[in-house]
């Protein structure tokens, strides 16, 4: 069976509808245990891994570009490098921190070594820099695109008023376009709707959401009484107040209907909103990886959808 397919806004990639996160290769996934998730991703169709320069500087020993440097390792050894779209990001390298001009230019030339590709499919800007002008970052970017460098240009982490500053110069300079925004967005992190979707629907932007499962919120392990061990458990239970818990409910219903797991019906929820394309999440073994996969092939009724929704719209009783 032919993998699933979308069109990364105006651009011409087509991706698979999962992007897999690489923020765990080198924290909590070592190189084999990367390589096994890697493997276990692309033989189910996948072709979309998403890194940045600064995973995982902030793990004891690493010196960032450690995701990086496990996934060029496993392109050299699978051979595979052109069946792969890779999405890096640049701004928070200990060795490469903001948007200057001067340092995109060196920071991309680092990832693509370590990378050990010519070309990154999608370059995205990963945290605004306001003490750059912001034509000089758009510059810089589009300038990596003229050198064949860089394929496409995406944009993480900058409010609306900077994604529409960004746009318009692009058009003022005739730089190359953004098509892609990368925004924090989940069943229980719902802001993206009001304050980015008109926007990435005017500007063509291809929508690809991080913490997809919430920190880890939405696999349905984080509840009242139990206690996990994990280096991310404290973000996760954060969300674990009166609308947390009818989230969960409302997911532990729609997964028992489907007999899939809640971490799948989470992500197809995310997957089936206007704009987005793929949502970004991360496995650190096989195990975690067949929930993410099992996802693509989940179909949600309008009703599903809709009970969602609205469960995720209760406001917490305080």
């Amino acid at each position: 069976m032919t993998a699933p397919r979308r069109t990364l806004g105006t651009s011409d990639l087509d991706v698979y509808p999962l992007s897999l996160g690489g923020n765990v290769f080198g924290w909590t996934a070592d190189r084999d245990a990367s390589f096994s998730v890697l493997d276990g991703y692309a033989a189910a169709g996948g072709n979309f891994v998403d890194t940045a320069d600064s995973y995982s500087a902030w793990v004891t020993g690493n010196t960032g570009g450690d995701s990086e440097r496990i996934i060029g390792e496993w392109f050299t050894a699978r051979g595979n490098r052109d069946d792969v779209v890779i999405a890096t990001k640049v701004s928070q390298h200990p060795e490469f921190k903001g948007l200057a001009a001067d340092n995109i230019l060196k920071a991309a030339d680092a990832s693509l070594e370590r990378l050990r590709t010519d070309r990154i499919d999608l370059y995205y800007a990963h945290f605004d820099d306001e003490t750059v002008p912001l034509d000089e970052t758009v510059g810089a970017l589009s300038s990596l695109v003229d050198a064949g460098k860089v394929r496409y240009i995406g944009i993480s982490n900058y409010t609306p008023e900077r994604v529409a500053e960004w746009f318009r110069i692009t058009n003022e300079n005739g730089f190359h376009r953004a098509v892609a925004l990368q925004p924090h967005y989940n069943l229980v992190e719902r802001d993206f709707e009001d304050a980015y979707r008109e926007l990435a629907e005017r500007e063509g932007l291809g929508v690809v959401p991080y913490f997809a499962l919430a920190k880890g919120f939405l696999t349905g392990k984080y509840r009242d009484g139990i206690t996990i061990d994990s280096p991310r458990a404290g973000g996760a239970t954060a969300y674990l107040d009166e609308r947390g818990r009818n989230v969960l409910a409302a997911l532990d219903g729609v997964a028992n209907a489907h007999d899939a797991s809640v971490a799948s019906v989470a992500l197809a929820w995310l997957a089936a909103q206007p704009t987005v394309v793929a949502p970004i999440a991360s496995a650190r073994n096989t195990q975690q990886l067949a929930d993410l996969i099992a996802s693509v092939e989940l179909r949600l009724s309008d009703a599903e959808l809709e009970l969602l929704s609205g469960a995720s719209s209760v406001t917490a009783e305080v």
